[in-house]
């Protein structure tokens, strides 16, 4: 899993930070989460290729969220692209989108599918066989979710010395991987646990930005590997954070403790503070394992 922050402070741009935006990249996926402006531009800064990107998950309408989209979307037909792009977001992000592209007579060359949401209940919005996504409803003062990415648990792993001392023939391993016991030709069953190894944990990554304090995120997140929560002010401004419904970083690890996380992620700096480090040090009094987003950083897990 690894995440790569194209932007991570609030607000409006600056020539040295910008907005929202993040690509993850989980079983050989790369999703991108929010799309502030300039995303693009942060894309190429980090060799990140256009066409790998099939899915787009934006979590409100507020523009340091989605402002980037539009751009990223025009672009995408500039150069050429045929594959389907999917886009996940509140309700009425399907008629902004095409307003645009129908007043400026854009339309793309390939298929544009808008899953629009609204549902105030947690619910799954992507799945396949490697990876299911689902929900985070968050406290804001638009409607806004927060998403969490889960792997699904992998195949097994074949235990080579096991299956060549039982002379288990080749064709057998792939049902071994499966979970799978094994008859052999004398009648004896081998159970599973003697020819493979557990597999490979599955890992997971919550994404909530924006919110106020919000404890009914907890069900969904808990025990997660990677959480990232937004953490606009420090609790000296606790009143501007109640005021515009966002968090303190001590609030942030007060979820990231309750919901049992391995790992916190703090983003979305008001650009008010000159020291981003000063929200480490705060959280740090409340959740011990926390990380600081910044512009162009990589985490790998």
């Amino acid at each position: 899993m690894k995440l790569t922050i194209l932007g991570c402070y609030a607000a409006t741009p600056r020539t040295f930070t910008n907005p929202t935006s993040q690509i993850l990249e989980i079983k050989n996926r790369l999703f991108l989460i929010d799309c502030g402006e300039g995303t693009q531009v942060q894309l190429r800064k980090n060799k990140i290729k256009f066409s790998k990107i099939n899915h787009i998950f934006i979590s409100h309408l507020h523009g340091d969220h989605f402002f980037g989209l539009i751009g990223l979307v025009s672009t995408f037909s500039l150069l050429g692209r045929t594959t389907d792009l999917h886009i996940h977001g509140p309700k009425g992000i399907k008629e902004i989108i095409t307003m645009q592209l129908r007043l400026s007579n854009s339309w793309t060359h390939f298929d544009l599918f808008f899953h629009e949401l609204q549902s105030k209940e947690s619910e799954i919005v992507f799945e396949d066989d490697k990876v299911l996504i689902k929900t985070i409803p968050l406290h804001h003062r638009v409607y806004t979710n927060g998403f969490l990415f889960q792997e699904k648990v992998g195949e097994r792993k074949l235990n080579v010395d096991a299956v060549q001392n039982y002379e288990i023939e080749s064709c057998y391993y792939q049902k071994i991987k499966n979970g799978k016991d094994i008859t052999l030709e004398d009648g004896r069953v081998i159970e599973n646990e003697k020819l493979s190894f557990d597999p490979i944990p599955a890992k997971s990554y919550a994404f909530c930005s924006d919110t106020a304090y919000h404890e009914a995120v907890i069900p969904i997140i808990i025990n997660a590997d990677i959480l990232y929560h937004e953490a606009t002010f420090l609790q000296s401004e606790e009143n501007l954070a109640l005021k515009t419904l966002h968090s303190t970083a001590k609030e942030a690890a007060t979820i990231a403790l309750k919901s049992n996380v391995k790992q916190l992620i703090l983003g979305h700096y008001s650009t008010r503070y000159e020291n981003i480090e000063m929200f480490k040090q705060e959280a740090e009094t409340i959740f011990s394992e926390v990380l600081l987003a910044d512009d162009g950083k990589i985490f790998e897990f």
